[in-house]
């Protein structure tokens, strides 16, 4: 089994760290206490022997007995032939102070000290793991998106990143817009079938509704460039680090035009080479 051990300055960006590997596929827990890191190892050994799942612990000061027992724990662990790396965060105090004042967070050695005094105790508390540390990154002049995108490249090169989720959804806007769409569009100038008797009590999916739809002059132009647009932007947006990308396609029930387009562009993406869901929330509710 492989794992990272997360740990280093507070402020230093660790929280960001941590689920950046999480959207990336690592099983990661937060605020791990240090001895009880073997039993758990052991236990996920036992309950997935054949499963390969990669984990990411962060620890550090918040654990009351971390400094006193990391090293006998990482020791027990190299001897009973687990294999981990040590990814250390630090940056500039400046920086951390401006971090805290902008979070109004507490530090975890406040009691007593001043901000600056406890990050000087606690660069001082934790430089033998530093020294220790397979990598050393420092978030002084990292953006939240600057620092996601480091942390994608950097265990890209190492494992085989979870894709992002894209979700393809069909909804009427009468019954209400989605509250997760990232990207909207409303098909309304498109024909409707909700007018052609013979068509109305049918559904999207149906080859009548859809030819219906495909024959307006408008359908071609209209899906050719927002699918081009589309199929452009998701390598921008898992560049920028979104784990979870949904198109919402709206016409006024949800029935008809939209699950002809949503249909459609769910088929492009695919062909772009990305796996995507289908969903049609509304189809049901003629």
């Amino acid at each position: 089994m492989e794992f990272i051990i997360l740990t280093g300055l507070s402020g230093s960006g660790k929280s960001t760290v941590l689920a950046t590997l999480e959207d990336s596929g690592f099983y990661c827990v937060d605020n791990m206490p240090v001895t009880l890191l073997p039993k758990f190892l052991e236990l996920s050994t036992i309950k997935e022997p054949s499963k390969s799942r990669r984990y990411a612990f962060g620890m550090d000061l918040r654990g009351s007995d971390f400094l006193s027992d990391y090293e006998k724990i990482f020791t027990l662990l190299e001897t009973n032939g687990y294999h981990f790396k040590i990814y250390f965060l630090t940056a500039d105090p400046e920086v951390i102070v401006r971090r805290y004042t902008e979070t109004r967070r507490h530090h975890p050695l406040a009691e007593g000290r001043n901000l600056m005094e406890s990050i000087t105790a606690e660069i001082e508390m934790l430089e033998q793991l530093r020294d220790q540390a397979d990598l050393i990154i420092d978030t002084t002049h990292d953006t939240l998106h600057d620092l996601k995108r480091r942390m994608k490249a950097l265990i890209g090169q190492e494992v085989a990143l979870m894709p992002m989720q894209i979700h393809v959804i069909s909804f009427g806007f009468k019954h209400g817009t989605p509250h997760d769409a990232d990207l909207m569009i409303d098909v309304r100038f498109l024909q409707n079938p909700y007018f052609v008797p013979r068509l109305k009590a049918q559904n999207g999916t149906q080859n009548a509704v859809s030819r219906f739809v495909q024959s307006d002059p408008h359908y071609t132009p209209f899906l050719e460039k927002y699918t081009g647009l589309v199929c452009e932007l998701i390598p921008l947006y898992e560049r920028e680090g979104k784990a979870y990308l949904t198109i919402a396609i709206g016409c006024t029930g949800g029935v008809h035009r939209s699950v002809v387009v949503a249909e459609e562009i769910h088929r492009n993406i695919e062909a772009c080479g990305y796996q995507a869901k289908l969903t049609h929330r509304d189809i049901n509710r003629l």
